[in-house]
């Protein structure tokens, strides 16, 4: 979600509105812009001006700035936000005064009806994802499944930049003059190997045929390997520039295979090859439905990180993906296929921020024996988890409770389980133990934790990113360390953080993330179980803002499985819409997260439900305008 030009930091500051406004009650309910002239300006006048009016303001927000409802609205991004922390009971802060109910739920409801209110049966937009370039995990796959060359080079590109949490978002997959050189030497090593292979082969079959022959075969060999090169029908002139390479090659005294090796560089250089490309038609500017071969395209790319098969090529080139159910057969048979497993591994390793274990280096003198391999394992345990909900059709809530989970003999030791053996991963029932679903899995305890000790602040702010949507602030300037010299902090880590916390501005945030990190305190920084820390028993017992009481881990997956439910159903939604479309998502594209998040609750939260819906949503299946206009 963007910011609309206001930088994220001044979001922790905008969430003071909240104690602004609170005095509004029922009158900020009603919908019109009088109500925000007559009663929320001057509030926020009198109460943020000193350090948030037109002088100078602190972070460059001015509060005063926002003049009329329809200011709001222009940066609604920014205002959703402050809406998360409403309804987190965020603000205001503990040492101020705080609002009864019934004000907290009138603002709630201002706010709410100002920036979510969209008549979702009327024109909606359905968003316009950036020319994306294929980031090299989704090249080397596409190489290797249009020319059978698996390219492991592709390992030595440099690292593709990361936008919402993922690296395949389109605003931010440039193309530096680096990759390029990358792109034009890997295309002649790889085009050299295909020759050696089936491709080669066939090509080198039809170079060899009484000329008269030659030609329309060579024609019809390279039209087919353009289209699916491509991921969209081959033009005339695009494969008589392919022939006239081969020609060229052989008129210069070269051979057959140099003009072929020729023609296959062409293809793996072609911006219609290393780019994801949906044209407008020319001069025309408004929504469209993407044709066959572009919704086939970012159908493979989702769910395959790879071009379309021979199947999907097929019904793309029938006209016949979006009839007789054919869309829906497609996603069935994709998710079963094992080239799934290219989106599964990186669609969890990306949301769980799985990857950051492979650099992660913990203290041997206080976690002996937590090494590379320990922490490889911890990674697989999780994505064999995510894979299992996955291949079972199992609902997404098993994400947060499941009594099951997957361990080698090593990981199996860590745990403290018995009767595992070898490196084989097997399925193990937690039945009777302490563990149960993704937070209670050494990866996430352990990517949430620093070298040296656990991190209740990391594990809570992770929870809050990634398991409820609802992600704090970024901290204020300057704040010192938990660790920092010269502050005398004993006892256990909960002690010292609550120590810590005397800042108010600290306070505020800490009160949200710091609870649900202190459930999770009896697994260690590695994830093994304790009872102490510092030679004292280890309270794990926390409150949200919104009063829900829990004890441990079993007491925290209770919370999150009932109370906030549908804020993960909505959390996971979104992610994977993001992850589906290659771009952030913006306020309206609301009115497709809400038709998903009521279809999971009507078949039983099923992960295949999940992704279908978001297959078969407007801003899957269609390509907005080329200009908005403000405002939406």
């Amino acid at each position: 979600m963007r910011f609309d030009g206001i930088p994220r930091h001044a979001i922790g500051v905008l969430t003071l509105v909240a104690g602004i406004v609170f005095a509004v009650g029922a009158v900020a309910a009603k919908d019109s812009a009088p109500s925000f002239q007559q009663t929320i300006r001057p509030l926020l006048k009198q109460y943020c001006s000193d350090c948030h009016g037109s002088d100078g303001p602190e972070a460059d927000l001015d509060l005063v700035a926002f003049r009329s409802k329809q200011d709001v609205l222009d940066a609604r991004g920014v205002w959703l936000k402050v809406l998360q922390q409403l309804k987190a009971g965020h603000m205001p802060p503990e040492d101020a005064d705080q609002p009864t109910g019934g004000e907290r739920t009138g603002l709630i409801q201002w706010v709410d009806q100002a920036v979510n209110h969209i008549d979702c049966g009327g024109y909606v937009s359905p968003g316009r994802v950036t020319l994306r370039r294929l980031n090299r995990h989704e090249y080397r796959n596409t190489v290797r499944d249009l020319l059978g060359v698996d390219y492991q080079p592709a390992d030595e590109f440099p690292a593709d930049d990361v936008g919402y949490g993922f690296d395949n978002i389109g605003d931010v997959l440039s193309l530096p003059p680096v990759l390029m050189e990358k792109y034009l030497a890997a295309a002649e090593q790889i085009s050299n190997k295909a020759l050696q292979g089936k491709v080669g082969a066939e090509l080198k079959h039809v170079a060899a045929l009484p000329p008269a022959a030659r030609r329309p075969a060579a024609r019809r060999a390279l039209t087919r390997l353009a289209t699916h090169a491509f991921r969209s029908p081959a033009t005339s002139a695009e494969v008589d520039r392919l022939l006239q390479l081969v020609q060229l090659a052989r008129d210069s005294g070269d051979s057959v295979e140099t003009g072929i090796q020729l023609a296959l560089q062409a293809l793996l250089v072609s911006p219609h090859f290393l780019f994801r490309v949906e044209r407008d038609p020319p001069g025309d500017a408004r929504d469209r439905t993407l044709n066959d071969f572009e919704l086939a395209t970012r159908l493979s790319f989702f769910l395959w990180n790879s071009m379309p098969d021979d199947r999907l090529f097929t019904l793309a080139a029938k006209g016949a993906l979006r009839k007789q159910g054919n869309l829906e057969k497609q996603v069935q048979r994709m998710l079963r296929d094992p080239k799934s497993d290219a989106f599964l591994i990186s669609f969890v390793d990306q949301w769980l921020q799985l990857r950051n274990l492979d650099d992660m280096e913990f203290d041997q003198q206080a976690f002996r024996g937590c090494d590379h391999e320990l922490l490889a394992a911890m990674r697989t345990e999780t994505e064999l988890f995510f894979k299992s909900i996955v291949r079972e059709n199992a609902s997404i809530l098993r994400i947060l409770d499941a009594d099951y989970t997957f361990v080698n003999k090593r990981l199996a030791k860590h745990y403290g389980v018995g009767n595992v053996k070898g490196n084989t991963f097997q399925r193990v029932s937690l039945k009777g133990t302490r563990r149960g679903g993704i937070l209670t899995q050494a990866s996430i305890l352990a990517v949430t934790s620093n070298p040296t000790r656990t991190s209740p602040v990391k594990r809570g702010k992770f929870v809050l990113d990634n398991v409820l949507g609802m992600p704090p602030p970024p901290p204020p300037a300057n704040v010192p360390l938990l660790d920092a010299k010269g502050r005398k902090l004993t006892g256990t880590l909960r002690q010292r953080t609550i120590q810590h916390q005397t800042d108010p501005a600290c306070a505020a945030c800490h009160k949200l993330m710091d609870p649900i990190g202190f459930a999770l305190e009896n697994f260690d920084a590695v994830g093994r179980w304790r009872t102490m820390d510092e030679g004292l028993p280890i309270d794990a017992s926390g409150e949200l803002p919104g009063g829900e009481k829990f004890v441990g881990p079993a007491g925290l997956m209770h919370v999150l499985e009932t109370e906030k439910r549908e804020a993960f159903v909505r959390c996971l939604t979104e992610k994977l819409l993001v992850y589906a479309l290659g771009r952030g998502l913006e306020y309206y594209d609301q009115c497709a997260v809400r038709r998903i998040m009521r279809a999971l609750a009507a078949n039983d939260y099923r992960f295949s439900c999940l992704v279908t819906e978001i297959v078969r949503s407007d801003p899957f299946q269609k390509r907005g305008r080329a200009k908005l206009k403000k405002g939406g």
